[in-house]
């Protein structure tokens, strides 16, 4: 089996570049079994992938990791537990924006260490919901504090664009920010992307596998409109509408298929390895809920891609007319198709 490789996103914090999502953990995916759950992720230690993401807002999935931790000491030894990265988010609900005060942030931190039963956080990233709404310099400085404290280690951000970025570094140490980024949705290239290398701040891609969407399963498959009960699948939907509709998407899997024919392993496993090589990417988040998908996951790691095979996926990236603007500008609109999906106010409901 082929090492899963390490990053190291800032002196002496290093991160495995596979990542384990939690977001399929946090319900509305179907139902979850909390404990396999917990359990599995020794099976993941032991695959190398040993960084773990969650949020505040993913109901019960710090738990889950929490009890997952206390497995992996108690069948490999603390040592081995004490090597795991727990990257959870601090997402304050939209309603509340105006009235955060130093208190109500101490408290969500706490609880996410009480949750994860640690003393310190390895990684919160900090989301604002909106750009309008004054205190977000203010609120990066609380963070600022119980890390100075002792409370976080490193803090990140997730969905910010560079704008918003420039807005709190001053207030922080920004180690990285969390964005959607995969074959579809190039918004973090450019500007983005840029910002990001001059000011050192490592980019953690999620959505690489676009909910699934990028995966041999939809290959030749009719459109399914937008009517799912999942609503991942509905915003990764609208995204494949942004890149050109239904049939470019089917001429896009046609070539990650073309691809996988030639180098081996399925459209995941190429579409995964596409980022991975990508300069801009630090580390991909692969949603996967059980360790019955670990090969899926690993199998990236297999395959190597060339020129010819880049330049190919590039050249329907140009032609795709999206989708467009500043990373997350789409999602943050919430009069618009993407950002109507959005759930707002979630944390408080999470405790």
């Amino acid at each position: 089996m082929t090492e899963v490789p390490t990053v190291e996103m800032r002196l002496g914090y290093a991160a495995s570049r596979l990542i384990r999502g939690g977001w399929q953990l946090a319900g509305g995916h179907g139902a979850v079994e909390t404990a396999r759950a917990a359990e599995d992720m020794v099976a993941f230690y032991d695959a190398g992938i040993t960084t773990f993401d969650c949020a505040d807002i993913y109901t019960g999935v710090e738990e889950i990791y929490g009890e997952g931790l206390r497995l992996l000491a108690n069948q490999r030894g603390a040592e081995a537990a004490a090597q795991v990265k727990i990257h959870t988010k601090y997402v304050p609900d939209y309603d509340s924006l105006a009235e955060l005060s130093p208190a109500d942030v101490r408290r969500i931190i706490t609880r996410s260490c009480a949750r994860l039963g640690r003393e310190r956080l390895d990684l919160v990233q900090f989301y604002w919901w909106n750009p309008e709404m004054p205190g977000v310099e203010k609120m990066a400085g609380y963070l600022a504090t119980l890390q100075s404290e002792g409370q976080i280690d490193r803090i990140g951000v997730t969905n910010f664009d560079e704008a918003r970025m420039a807005q709190v570094s001053g207030a922080l140490d920004l180690m990285s920010n969390q964005v959607q980024f995969s074959l579809l949705d190039r918004r973090p290239k450019g500007a983005f992307a840029e910002w990001c290398r001059a000011n050192d701040v490592s980019i953690i891609a999620f959505g690489v596998l676009a909910g699934g969407f990028l995966t041999d399963h939809w290959l030749g498959q009719p459109d399914p409109g937008f009517e799912f009960e999942n609503r991942s699948l509905i915003k990764y939907r609208l995204i494949i509408e942004e890149f050109g509709g239904w049939d470019a998407f089917q001429v896009l899997l046609g070539t990650l298929r073309n691809i996988a024919d030639r180098r081996g392993g399925d459209i995941a496993a190429i579409a995964t390895r596409a980022m991975l090589d990508d300069p801009d990417v630090a580390a991909c988040i692969i949603g996967a809920r059980y360790a019955r998908h670990l090969p899926r996951l690993l199998a990236a790691l297999e395959v190597d891609l060339d020129d010819a095979d880049r330049a190919e996926i590039e050249a329907l990236q140009t032609a795709a007319p999206g989708p467009s603007g500043p990373v997350y500008g789409l999602e943050r609109d919430k009069t618009g198709a993407h950002g109507r999906i959005m759930k707002y106010n979630l944390n408080e409901g999470a405790a």
